[in-house]
């Protein structure tokens, strides 16, 4: 098991079962829902546990997704999308140590354009897989 949780702790959750590996999204509602690029990891929902949210809003952002973040403090926690079987976690939010690995970079050829996407041998796609 592994927790997470919004900066003032005003939400929390735990992961009882094994997540993906870290996709990094380039795209433009990721750039402005985090300030930057957006780091994810899933978890099938029965493994998904909120155990704190007294604060936890969500923002539908397109017809199927809605993102979770903490009306107190602001942070982004959550991207879920309604017909997938997993729930998708900022890795940042989470406790270390994570034990988590990187596996790709999704929505490239959208990333900004102030910055470069390493060559880290990581998969690459110009969109979603």
């Amino acid at each position: 098991m592994i927790a997470g949780g919004c900066l003032c702790g005003a939400v929390r959750y735990e992961l009882r079962g094994a997540s993906t590996s870290v996709t990094y999204c380039h795209c433009s509602m990721c750039r402005r829902w985090h300030g930057h690029l957006g780091a994810y990891a899933a978890v099938d929902r029965a493994d998904f546990v909120l155990t704190e949210q007294r604060c936890l809003k969500w923002y539908v952002s397109s017809p199927t997704v809605r993102r979770g973040f903490c009306a107190e403090c602001g942070s982004s926690l959550f991207f879920d999308q309604a017909d997938l079987p997993k729930i998708a976690f900022c890795v940042g939010t989470l406790d270390e140590p994570t034990n988590l690995q990187s596996k790709a970079h999704i929505f490239v050829a959208s990333k900004g354009d102030y910055y470069a996407v390493a060559d880290d041998g990581l998969l690459r796609f110009d969109d979603s897989p």
